[in-house]
């Protein structure tokens, strides 16, 4: 059977100095706090991809939200200038009060 070597090596001292600094049952708790620190700190790094998304879409432009509520009040937007669909937006809102 072969000795181990480099990184099998490394990997033998540092469960024996572990052993001898926290002893046997500390182990396991100290396993259970390192996987709950690795787990929020991916749970952190996820929303912070989901922020970096949201903050990357652009808003809707003020020219779709006019023609949007523009059909929504049933009014043509074709051939009309931002101000004529504006204009008529405010005549319909205004008729819809009275």
């Amino acid at each position: 059977m072969p000795l181990p070597t480099g990184m099998e090596l490394i990997i033998i001292a540092v469960i024996i100095v572990a052993i001898l600094l926290w002893g046997p049952k500390k182990l396991p708790e100290l396993a259970k706090s390192i996987g709950l620190a690795k787990k929020e700190f991916e749970k952190v790094q996820k929303e912070g991809e989901t922020f970096t998304t949201q903050a990357m879409t652009p808003p809707p432009s003020t020219d779709d939200v006019l023609i949007k509520t523009a059909k929504e009040l049933g009014i043509t937007t074709e051939g009309k200038t931002k101000d004529q669909i504006s204009q008529e937006i405010i005549e319909k809102s205004k008729q819809a009060k009275s």
